[in-house]
């Protein structure tokens, strides 16, 4: 039997967030130029403006500052308070840095129920890592029952978005018959997948299926795997 990857991604996401909302005299723009010239402090300052008058971005982006400790002191509370406000809006970032935070204990304490409502409301809007963390936590059984189908049905949303890890974790449940059935060509075609940027573990278990397989069976999953990168190239 093959095993899974079964860790969940854990940091949050350092990204700057903007969708163009702006006020009078400060706006997210101006935050960003200060943040990507090193001006920590001012893009706390105009960050900070916004998201006192409700500006999601805005909360989100201050909630990455507090965590990683620019312009401001690091802070996991004043982060995770951010982030909630963020995230109550429908934030899909925030929500997965919410999860991110209650799954490590960070600011909260740790909770894995609630980590994984967070990590739901961020899947639902299509936030790869979310999916893929919500398919370890249904695989491990870590805040709700153990369910290799939920699992497998998460790992799949992820891995057609390219999560590599997902990618390899929905190759091993087909290879093992965990949460779907057993398939050795949908397990090579996964694994050849994972494997395109380059990972060992995923090649070594694609070449472990190949040789179970017919000739017939690999032409397969390879045609299935290009089909699939074709289908998806950007």
């Amino acid at each position: 039997m093959i095993s899974r990857i079964i860790i969940m991604i854990l940091s949050a996401a350092l990204v700057f967030s903007t969708s163009g909302i702006a006020s009078t005299e400060t706006d997210l723009d101006t935050a960003y130029r200060y943040y990507v010239s090193g001006n920590y402090e001012a893009a706390v300052k105009h960050l900070t403006i916004l998201a006192e008058q409700g500006h999601a971005d805005a909360q989100y982006n201050l909630g990455v500052m507090y965590v990683h400790g620019q312009g401001v002191p690091q802070d996991h509370v004043q982060a995770v308070k951010w982030y909630r406000l963020a995230a109550e809006q429908g934030h899909a970032d925030a929500q997965y840095n919410l999860g991110v935070m209650y799954s490590n204990g960070q600011g909260v304490p740790q909770d894995y129920a609630e980590a994984l409502k967070w990590y739901r409301l961020a899947a639902e809007q299509e936030v790869a890592k979310a999916q893929y963390n919500l398919g370890v936590m249904y695989d491990n059984g870590r805040g709700v029952p153990q369910d290799y189908v939920k699992a497998a049905k998460w790992y799949r949303l992820a891995a057609e978005q390219g999560h590599a890890d997902a990618q390899y974790n929905l190759g091993v449940m087909y290879y093992n018959g965990q949460g779907v059935p057993q398939d050795h060509v949908q397990a090579y075609m996964w694994f050849n997948l994972a494997a395109t940027g380059g990972d060992s573990l995923s090649t070594k278990n694609r070449d472990q299926c190949r040789s179970e397989m017919t000739p017939e069976q690999v032409a397969e999953g390879q045609r299935l795997a290009r089909e699939w990168l074709k289908a998806h190239q950007k």
